[in-house]
């Protein structure tokens, strides 16, 4: 059974090939030693604004895809690992934690395959501003995962790493794109300059960023500078995506799920 932090307003679950790709932008301050550990090697830079083929290295390991059940129930959606104390903490857009009872993790997705197996959720958190009213500026959430089949004893940190998260951010930070459309298989990963939207949400330029990629990260740096989601649930087209600018309400929410003090 879930434990729930806070109260949660039911909602239709995201399905594949109909939701459109969403994602939050987050941004807290730094904690010590979460964000003093090494940081996966990048990949060869692409052309900013191409969206191209993730490749299977450290960095799209620790990416994964969100199932309803199983990996044969579909994902809809795209989540990262993050750095907490307890090594356990996925950080995803808030609208794909609707239904945490039946949802699984995925990590490093490829091709049919989870090479580091199937992670359930046991613990969601969500901002008030989300559960009392689905306030695109705080669509994000954090959720605690164990492995869903017997054999593996490690935390899901110690398997694939994790991303520190990010302070905040210059307005026009480039940022790399993961995630997972729900039509494909394999991640897409897309660099470009952000903007301001509005004071409260971010846009990027990405192409093909559709249904499937809600809570992908954006990483600046090799850190967690955001997660797809926010303004029109990320966008209502694929070459414009959205995320929600982080306040107080997400920095505070991260230190709690991380079991940092704030």
């Amino acid at each position: 059974m879930i434990q729930r932090i806070l109260p949660r307003k039911a909602a239709g679950r995201p399905r594949a090939r109909a939701r459109r790709a969403s994602r939050i932008l987050l941004a807290v301050t730094a904690m010590g030693a979460l964000l003093g550990l090494d940081l996966p090697q990048a990949g060869a830079a692409s052309p900013l604004g191409v969206t191209e083929g993730a490749p299977a290295d450290a960095e799209a390991g620790r990416v994964g895809a969100l199932f309803a059940g199983g990996l044969d129930g579909g994902h809809f959606c795209t989540a990262s690992v993050v750095r907490s104390l307890g090594h356990d903490l996925i950080a995803t857009a808030a609208h794909c934690l609707d239904h945490p009872d039946t949802t699984v993790f995925a990590p490093g997705y490829r091709d049919g395959a989870a090479p580091y197996g199937l992670w359930r959720l046991t613990r969601v958190y969500a901002a008030p501003g989300w559960t009392d009213g689905k306030d695109p500026d705080a669509d994000i959430a954090f959720a605690k995962v164990v492995p869903a089949g017997a054999g593996e004893t490690r935390a899901v940190e110690d398997v694939v790493g994790a991303f520190p998260v990010a302070a905040a951010q210059p307005a026009d930070v480039t940022v790399t794109v993961l995630g997972y459309p729900s039509v494909l298989d394999a991640p897409l990963r897309c660099s470009n300059a952000t903007s301001l939207f509005s004071p409260t949400q971010r846009r990027i330029d990405c192409p093909d960023l559709s249904g499937g990629t809600s809570g992908s990260p954006w990483l600046a740096g090799g850190a967690l500078a955001g997660v797809l989601g926010g303004y029109l649930a990320g966008g209502d087209v694929p070459e414009v995506s959205y995320s929600a600018v982080v306040g107080d309400a997400a920095m505070a929410l991260y230190c709690e799920a991380a079991g940092v003090a704030r």
